[in-house]
């Protein structure tokens, strides 16, 4: 594995309110993948959800820590994928900011 990428992503939820939105985003991210046989796997611990997602012959796996006023996600990405850690980090920020901002 390559170092982990790290985005925190800032909001206004608080915790409670953060993860209610996580739970409901694993789900579009189950639904969004699903048609490519991608397997989406998810555990919460307190207030940190543990997930692992495998499509197209790779493995991600990371966390997320969810704060009164901000989600810390950090993710492992397989050698593969290493070089779009740029874009990918990118992606996560924007994504996970309309997640835990939009109304």
């Amino acid at each position: 594995m390559s170092k982990p990428l790290t985005v925190t992503i800032p909001h206004q939820l608080g915790k409670q309110g953060a993860m209610t939105r996580l739970r409901d985003g694993i789900g579009q991210v189950r639904a969004q993948l699903g048609g490519m046989g991608a397997t989406v796997e998810e555990t919460w611990a307190d207030d940190r959800l543990a997930f692992r997602v495998a499509v197209l012959g790779q493995t991600l796996t990371g966390r997320i820590d969810v704060h009164e006023e901000s989600a810390t996600v950090e993710v492992d990405l397989p050698w593969a994928l290493a070089l779009l850690g740029g874009k990918i980090r990118d992606r996560l920020q924007r994504q996970g900011t309309l997640l835990l901002t939009r109304k």
